[in-house]
This record gives C-alpha cells, sequence and structure tokens, in this order.
C-alpha cells in the first residue's frame, strides 16, 4: 500500500473540486528559487525486509560499548518491566487529545508524574516535561524574567560550572530577547562557583542566578549560601538538578531560608535508554506564587458531578490555548512517552529504590576515581565532595590520545574538557553507575595503564596491542 492510499482517480476529484489542475498548483504561490527541486539525496526505496536489515546493521554499529562518559546521559539499570508496559498499546500511542477530558488514563499518569516530581524536588508544582534539559534550562531563564518584576535588567548570572552545552541553547534561545547571560567564573582547585565573583555582583540589578548541583564536574556546590544571596540581592533561584541526586541531597525546594524559586532537570536518568543520542525529556518545578508564568501543561485532579475522581488540564500557557501575547511559551506538546516510561520507573524503584541507585553510583565512581588516580602520572583534579562524576588529570598523554585507544577497544572512557575548560589543562571528566562492576573497573585501570606505559615508552598508543 502507497504512504497516502488515495488513487489517480480519488486525487483527480478532490483537485477538481479544489478547482486546480494540479497539486503543483496548490504550491504555485511559492517562488520557483525557494522549491528544493529532485530529493537526489534520498535514497532509494527499500523493501520491509531490507529496511530491518538496515535498522539492525545500524544498531550494531553503536555496539556495547563500556561507558564512563557522564556530562549529562547516563546509562542506569531499566527494570524489563518498564518499558514492557510502555510499549503497551494504550501507553505507546496515547496522545492527550484537545479534549483533554476524554483521555483520562494519559491525564493521570502525567499528574502522577508530576506529584512524584514535586516530591522529589521539594517544590509545590511540575509541568508536563519540556524538550529536555537544556531548552527547559532556557524556559526557566525566561519564566524567571516574567516572574521577578522588580528587576528590570533581565540579567542572569550563569555560572560555568553549568552544562556547556546548556549554556549553549540558553544562549541560542534567550539572546535575541534582550536576556544577558553573565558569566561566573570557578575556583580552579575545587571545581565550583566562585562566591568572591558572586559577590562583586551585590546590589546590581540580577534577575536570576543558575545553580547547578551537582554541578557539570560532579561537585557539589554551596547551594545554601548561594540561594540565600541570590534572595537577599532580588534575583530568583533557578536550579538545574539531576533527579537520580535528589535521592540522597537536599532537595532544592529547601536550599538555604526560602528555598529554589524554579526547578529544572533532564529526565533522562529515570528509565530512558541512552540511544545514540536520545531520547531526553525536561521537567521544570516551581512553587504556586510563579505558576502562571509556568510554561506548558499541568494536569490537576478534581471530582465530576458525581463526585468521582476525575483529571483535567488545569493549566495551559501556550499560544494553542490562550491569547498569543499571553502565552508563557511556544512548547506545543510533552515528550509524552518518555514521561510515561519515567513514572513507571519511579513507581517501581521508589524512593528507596532510587536511594540504593543513587548511593550505589556515587560509590562507584569513588571506587574508579580512586583506582586511576593510584597510576603514575594521573590525579585528582578538584577536592571538596562530588556526586558519580569527578574530573582527573593526566601528566603525560593527552585525554584526546587517551581516549582514541580506547576507543579502540571498545571503552568510551570520558569526556574531554580541554574545548570547553582549557584552564584545567589535560583533564578528563568520568562517571559511574550502579551498573558498573569492579570486573568493569578493572578493564578500565588496566588499559588506561597500558596506555600510560606505551606513551612513557615513546610507543604510539592510539590503537595498542593489548
Amino acid at each position: 500500500m502507497p504512504f497516502i492510499p488515495h488513487t489517480t482517480d480519488e486525487v483527480q476529484a478532490m483537485l477538481t473540486t479544489i478547482g486546480v489542475d494540479s497539486i503543483e498548483d496548490l504550491f504555485d504561490e511559492v517562488p520557483a528559487n525557494l522549491r528544493i527541486g529532485e530529493l537526489d539525496k534520498v535514497p532509494p526505496a527499500m523493501m520491509e525486509m531490507e529496511i530491518a536489515r538496515l535498522m539492525k546493521q545500524r544498531a550494531g554499529e553503536d555496539g556495547e560499548a563500556l561507558c564512563f562518559i557522564g556530562a549529562g546521559a547516563y546509562g542506569h539499570h531499566i527494570p524489563a518491566a518498564v518499558w514492557q508496559i510502555v510499549s503497551r498499546g494504550e501507553y505507546y500511542s496515547a496522545y492527550t487529545p484537545y479534549q483533554a477530558e476524554a483521555s483520562q488514563g494519559t491525564l493521570q499518569l502525567v499528574y502522577e508524574f508530576q506529584s512524584m516530581m514535586t516530591a522529589l524536588t521539594g517544590m509545590e508544582v511540575s509541568n508536563a516535561s519540556l524538550y529536555d534539559g537544556a531548552s527547559a534550562l532556557a524556559e526557566a531563564v525566561l519564566m524567571a524574567v516574567r516572574a521577578n518584576r522588580k528587576s528590570k535588567s533581565k540579567t542572569i548570572l550563569l555560572p560555568r560550572t553549568v552544562n556547556p552545552s546548556y549554556r549553549k541553547v540558553t544562549h541560542n534561545i534567550v539572546n535575541n530577547q534582550k536576556v544577558c547571560l553573565q558569566e561566573l567564573p570557578f575556583v580552579l582547585e575545587q571545581g565550583t562557583i566562585d562566591m568572591s565573583a558572586l559577590e562583586a555582583h551585590a546590589g546590581e540589578d540580577i534577575t536570576a542566578v543558575v545553580i547547578q548541583q551537582p554541578n557539570f564536574f560532579g561537585s557539589l556546590e554551596e547551594v545554601d549560601a548561594i540561594t540565600d544571596w541570590a534572595h537577599a540581592n532580588g534575583a530568583l533561584l533557578i536550579a538545574v538538578v539531576n533527579p537520580i541526586s535528589l535521592a540522597l541531597l537536599k532537595p532544592p525546594g529547601e536550599w538555604g531560608q526560602k528555598g529554589a524559586d524554579i526547578v529544572v532537570g533532564e529526565g533522562q536518568p529515570l528509565g530512558i535508554p541512552l540511544a545514540s543520542g536520545g531520547p531526553y525529556f525536561g521537567f521544570m518545578c516551581c512553587n504556586k506564587n510563579r505558576v502562571r508564568q509556568m510554561p506548558g501543561r499541568i494536569v490537576g485532579q478534581t471530582v465530576d458531578l458525581e463526585g468521582k475522581r476525575g483529571f483535567a488540564l488545569t493549566l495551559q500557557a501556550r499560544e494553542q490555548h490562550i491569547r498569543r501575547s499571553k502565552a508563557t511559551s511556544n512548547i506545543c506538546t510533552n515528550q509524552g512517552l518518555m514521561v510515561t516510561a519515567a513514572t513507571i520507573h519511579m513507581a517501581l524503584l521508589g524512593p528507596e529504590g532510587l536511594s540504593r541507585v543513587a548511593r550505589s553510583s556515587h560509590r562507584n565512581t569513588h571506587s574508579l576515581a580512586q583506582q586511576l588516580t593510584a597510576l603514575q602520572g594521573v590525579a585528582s583534579c578538584f577536592t571538596g565532595s562530588h556526586f558519580h562524576e569527578t574530573v582527573i588529570t593526566f601528566d603525560e598523554v593527552p585525554v584526546s590520545e587517551l581516549l582514541t585507544a580506547l576507543a579502540a577497544h571498545n571503552v568510551l572512557g570520558g569526556y574531554d574538557l580541554s574545548e570547553e575548560y582549557p584552564e584545567l589543562g589535560n583533564a578528563l571528566l568520568i562517571c559511574s553507575t550502579e551498573v558498573h562492576t569492579q570486573v568493569d573497573f578493572d578493564a578500565y585501570v588496566q588499559k588506561v595503564e597500558r596506555v600510560l606505559t606505551l606513551r612513557c615508552s615513546g610507543q604510539c598508543p592510539v590503537q595498542p596491542k593489548f
């Protein structure tokens, strides 16, 4: 069957009804120089069997590498039940219709997701998710500008310890909306925000301060002090958090005396697999006094005329539902399937399960870092506490060369920080989660040691024969 199952006669009948001779006539207002012409880069059609073979081949190219990268994408164990349930037809194909209350099952699931996220973050309200953690931060910045009416500067203090990708996406989204992103440096010895640089902005018109906890290096920021500083200087506090870490760390709703004002983050660690760069979903939480400035949808619980429990879209602050000038964002949907998986994942693990995952991840990273820094020429970059990521440095072998050698043996050894943070020198961000074992650590450490040995002996370690 063709993709559009209309016969030639049916197409001609529709064109006659419209009053044109051909489909091309429907687009005659588009100038010829703007038309794409032939799709010469689209490959020839394949049969279903050929497509299945191609996709299997592409999936095989990813391999099953031993991964220690982190940097915003984390490989956690996902119970088999999560995607077994998500793949059921009533979940897999569900989408909130425009008469939303007709889909009570979808609304209930979103309500449960929002309830779990508010419990995790210590906030009062959660929306029904955003595209990813990076765009969630950008939306939080715009939300802060709208919500902090006392501030006229549209100035956001954005530390360099925030994920570089998040900072780039935020800049791209808010830069042309006259929002000023001012960078905050970090202390080289600790990998955390330089409090003296923050104090230099005391008394200025600051709209909001951003904190990532744990930060991009995995280090733990002084969130209480920074939150109180922001509020004392008339600024809102935007928190960027890892949801798994909140099973161990103080929730942002309890930071300082008043807590964070807006909380965002990436939901991928909650039951979403790593799959060639996706999928992801962002989350956003706030308190009730800011709720009308929150983008996206919010599902609420109510009762019907018979007193039965029901769910409804309580807030729909987007341009498809309200006047464009009153909309908070042009977000058109939520990452519904990912939210479904995350909700099931959190329900299966519960608070105790999430805590075990967080503790195991922290313990594994600490153990891995200890084993690596025991090697000659390898050292920890920062002092202080961290979660399940940390930074190590190398005296001899360039990090890019090390990673190339490890990748040749199916080990993804970490994230090279030299481009984004050249001041750290030859630095590597490493990450471990609960999925790694001592066997994995031994394999990784042995390969790193072999590369270092070959490098010291003057041999090329890019593809050493182990």
